[in-house]
């Protein structure tokens, strides 16, 4: 539920109650709901021991989609005062959802610490004042030839710096203002230790590469320590009813990431010319960390992805027809080649149904499919399948690996089709299996 005025932050509580009423006035259709309906949703959230500002941001959700996204007759006359006629109160104030008009919002107890936050946050939209130097960190990153996502993190952890520090001049900014804005991200957004790690590479970009300042001082920054998680692994009859669920172009992007080891981008950004048939296995080019490497082609797949290679070509000739402009170049090859990017070979695998304006160029091309779409499939078919682990793309790449080892492949094979640089990283995966050179099993199965 998007609605104009609504504060981007507040846009998953909305959801969220939205969801909660839906799932109480089961198997009540949402459109058949009434005024009773909902305040009997209200009275159980207070029964439950919600805070009063929780059940007003609730009514408040359901009042915001009942009159303006989904409209509906009985919601025009919206009680005034609602929460008194329940008998639930107002010690608390109203909840605001950030919408013009609206009471403030009450907000939870500030942690140990925190109070010299209070009333500042990363989140809004960015002064105009503030823009034109957005404008010279953004010509910094492409300088220093960062990747296209790489700038599109960094400019927005300089966004929130800004929003937070609010200088009236580039003068006035510190590193003394980073390690304030870092601590806000540890003490009151509670963030993980590599969103840390983000936030503060991109504030070193900004002060050591941007203002050309020296990063540190008296409060010099150390990085967070690097968590290592187990991953999460399917079992093969687990991939199996995933990928049962799943069908056309999405079932073979995931097919893919599962039989070959691809990362999620890694499969939406191959071209025609990665995929050799002859010899059987897939370049991956500019995987993680600028490398290239070679994987697997599954055999299983060459007719689908015949299929699909038809299917692209059809699009390719289409373009050309219209005489479009080719697709995305790396590098400098769009200056090396000129007509590189309309040749067939350079042409996506799984190319976009749309046209896309090429944020650096500034024309309008054809790129590949969005990666969101396949994450948003791979969710929403491990949910189809009851699976209770929380799975992503990602998930196929781990189970890839794990079931390699598992067969026996050796453990420097495995590195280099994962593409990882530290035979150290590729033990991780003998973790899951419990397996650390040799088989162990458990002694309460002797």
């Amino acid at each position: 539920m998007t609605v104009a005025g609504v504060e981007p932050r507040m846009h998953d509580f909305c959801r969220g109650w939205i969801l909660g009423f839906m799932g109480f006035i089961k198997p009540t259709k949402f459109s058949q709901a009434g005024l009773s309906d909902m305040e009997g949703f209200l009275q159980k959230l207070a029964g439950e021991g919600k805070e009063i500002w929780q059940v007003k941001q609730a009514e408040e959700s359901l009042r915001i989609f009942y009159q303006e996204v989904e409209p509906t007759g009985w919601a025009k006359n919206w009680p005034v005062d609602l929460m008194r006629s329940l008998g639930l109160g107002t010690r608390n104030g109203p909840e605001r959802i950030g919408r013009t008009g609206a009471a403030e919002v009450p907000r939870p107890p500030l942690a140990h610490g925190a109070e010299r936050f209070a009333g500042r946050a990363d989140t809004g939209d960015l002064p105009e004042k503030y823009r034109k130097f957005l404008d010279l960190v953004e010509g910094s990153l492409r300088t220093e030839r960062y990747a296209y996502r790489t700038e599109q993190t960094y400019l927005d952890w300089v966004r929130r710096f800004l929003i937070f520090a609010a200088p009236r001049t580039r003068r006035e900014l510190s590193w003394e203002d980073a390690k304030e804005y870092l601590d806000y991200l540890t003490v009151i957004r509670r963030v993980a230790g590599g969103t840390q790690n983000q936030a503060l590479s991109a504030l070193q970009f900004l002060f050591g590469t941007v203002l050309k300042r020296r990063v540190g001082g008296k409060h010099d920054l150390q990085r967070a320590p690097q968590t290592r998680r187990v991953p999460t692994v399917l079992t093969r009859d687990e991939v199996g009813q995933l990928l049962d669920l799943m069908e056309g172009q999405g079932k073979l992007m995931a097919e893919l990431m599962y039989g070959a080891g691809l990362r999620v981008m890694e499969c939406v950004r191959l071209r025609v010319k990665d995929v050799d048939f002859g010899n059987g296995y897939i370049v991956v080019r500019g995987g993680k960390g600028d490398k290239d490497r070679r994987a697997p082609l599954p055999r299983k797949l060459l007719k689908p992805l015949k299929g699909q290679l038809e299917r692209a070509k059809e699009r390719w000739e289409r373009d050309r027809a219209l005489g479009l402009e080719g697709v995305f170049m790396p590098e400098a090859l769009s200056v090396k080649y000129i007509n590189a990017g309309k040749e067939w070979g350079w042409f996506w695998l799984f190319p976009s149904e749309s046209l896309s304006m090429d944020p650096w160029a500034m024309v309008e091309r054809r790129h590949h499919v969005d990666a969101n779409g396949l994450q948003k499939l791979v969710k929403r078919c491990s949910l189809r399948a009851g699976l209770t682990k929380p799975v992503t793309p990602h998930t196929l790449r781990h189970s890839f690996a794990t079931h390699l080892l598992d067969n026996g492949s050796d453990i420097r094979t495995v590195q280099e089709l994962l593409g990882h640089a530290d035979v150290s990283t590729t033990m991780i995966y003998t973790h899951v299996l419990n397996r650390p050179g040799l088989a162990v099993r458990s002694p309460l199965d002797y």
